[in-house]
C-alpha cells in the first residue's frame, strides 16, 4: 500500500468521525416523522409516492425527502423489497422496527431524548469545560446556565421527553433481566425499586415474581399522583440521600452513573442500612466498562457515548470493575457478583 492510499484512508476515516452525527440526525428526523410507525401501519412495504403523500411532503421537498430515504437505506435502517415486477416498495428492518412507537419495547422516546439538543449542545462546550475557564461544575451547566435536574425542572417539556425515556430503557432491561437472569430476584420477599417513577419496571417484576412484594420510591411530587397499578405494589415520597424503606434488596436502576463517587457511597450506604446483612443485597443495573484487552466481553462503543454524556451532563462516569469494587468497599459491602447482560448492560449485586 503507497503512502497515498493509506493518506486517503485517513482522510475518509476522519470524514466518518466528523460526520457521524448525521446518522444520529437522520435518525431522529425519521422517528419525528413517524416514517417507522406509517410503514408499520400500512401492512406492506410503501412505495415512495404514497410514502410522500401518508407525510403530506410537499412536492419542492419531495427530491429532498428521497435523499434522506436513501441515507437511512443505506443504513440499513429501511430496505427495499419488490412489490411487483415493477415497482419496489420501502419497508422496515429490525433496526426500524425498534422504534416503532406503539412497540412496547420502542426506543423511539430515547432516541427523542438522547439527540435532543438540550443534550448535545453541552459536548460543543467541552474545550472551555476542561480548561476550567468559567465557574461551572458541568459543561451542561455552561451551556445552559443550570444543572440538569434544575433544568429538567424549569423545563417541563423535556422533562417529559427525558423521563419518557428513562422508563423505556428500564422497561427493556428489566424484561431482560427477568428473561436471562431471574435467578436475581429468587427468594426475595420485598424490594425497594429507588428512583421507580410511575411503578412500571416494579410491575413487570411482580407479574413475574408474584410472591414479591415491592416498593417504588421516588421524589414526593413524582409518586403523589401515581394510580395503583398491582396488588404488591406501594408507592413512597422521600428521597434516597435521607432514607431508604427497609427491604430484602434494594433496586438501583442507571441511578449512580448520575452522580459522583461521594454521592455515590452516600445512596450505597444509605441502601446498606436497609437492607439485612443476611440474605440482603442491593441490585444495580449500570454499565460495566471494559478494558481493551478484556477477555470476558470486549468494550462496546455505546460504553464509552454513555460515560463521555454522564461526563458532560453530570460530571459523573461509568465505572469499570475496579471503581465498582472499590466504590461497594468504601460502602461497606463485603462482596459483589457482576453478571453480564446481552448488549452493554449488567447486573451488579452487592452483598452485606
Amino acid at each position: 500500500m503507497n503512502s497515498q492510499t493509506e493518506m486517503m484512508e485517513l482522510v475518509s476515516q476522519v470524514c466518518k468521525l466528523m460526520f457521524s452525527y448525521m446518522n444520529s440526525m437522520s435518525l431522529k428526523c425519521a422517528v419525528e416523522l413517524g416514517i417507522p410507525d406509517i410503514i408499520h401501519n400500512h401492512g406492506k412495504p410503501m412505495t415512495f409516492s404514497s410514502l410522500v403523500e401518508a407525510l403530506s411532503i410537499p412536492p419542492e421537498r419531495t427530491n429532498h425527502f428521497n435523499r434522506l430515504l436513501r441515507f437511512l437505506i443505506h443504513s440499513r435502517f429501511f430496505t427495499m423489497k419488490k412489490l411487483d415486477e415493477n415497482e419496489e416498495g420501502i419497508d422496515l428492518t429490525p433496526l426500524s422496527s425498534l422504534v416503532i412507537k406503539g412497540n412496547p419495547h420502542t426506543m423511539s422516546s430515547l432516541v427523542l431524548a438522547m439527540v435532543n439538543p438540550v443534550l448535545i449542545t453541552p459536548m460543543d462546550f467541552l474545550g472551555p469545560w476542561f480548561q476550567g475557564k468559567s465557574g461551572e461544575s458541568t459543561a451542561f451547566e455552561i451551556a445552559h446556565g443550570v444543572q440538569f435536574w434544575n433544568f429538567t425542572e424549569q423545563n417541563p417539556k423535556f422533562g417529559k421527553v427525558f423521563d419518557d425515556a428513562m422508563a423505556n430503557i428500564s422497561l427493556s432491561q428489566i424484561t431482560a433481566i427477568v428473561n436471562e437472569g431471574k435467578e436475581v430476584f429468587q427468594n426475595l420477599k420485598s424490594l425497594v425499586d429507588v428512583g421507580g417513577g410511575n411503578g412500571a419496571v416494579a410491575h413487570v417484576i411482580c407479574e413475574s415474581f408474584p410472591d414479591l412484594k415491592c416498593f417504588v420510591l421516588d421524589l414526593p411530587n413524582v409518586v403523589a399522583n401515581v394510580p395503583k397499578i398491582h396488588d404488591n405494589i406501594d408507592f413512597i415520597g422521600g428521597d434516597m440521600f435521607e432514607s431508604i424503606p427497609h427491604a430484602d434488596a434494594i433496586l438501583l436502576k442507571h441511578t449512580l452513573h448520575n452522580w459522583n463517587d461521594d454521592d455515590s457511597i452516600k445512596i450505597l450506604k444509605k441502601c446498606r442500612e436497609a437492607i439485612p446483612t443476611k440474605g440482603g443485597k442491593v441490585i444495580i443495573v449500570e454499565v460495566v466498562v471494559q478494558h481493551e484487552k478484556s477477555l470476558e466481553r470486549p468494550p462496546s462503543d455505546v460504553e464509552f457515548y454513555m460515560d463521555l454524556m454522564m461526563m458532560t451532563t453530570f460530571a459523573s462516569k461509568e465505572r469499570t470493575e475496579e471503581e465498582w469494587k472499590k466504590l461497594l468497599v468504601e460502602s461497606g459491602f463485603s462482596d459483589y457478583k457482576i453478571t453480564y447482560l446481552m448488549g452493554h448492560g449488567s447486573i451488579i449485586e452487592a452483598f452485606p
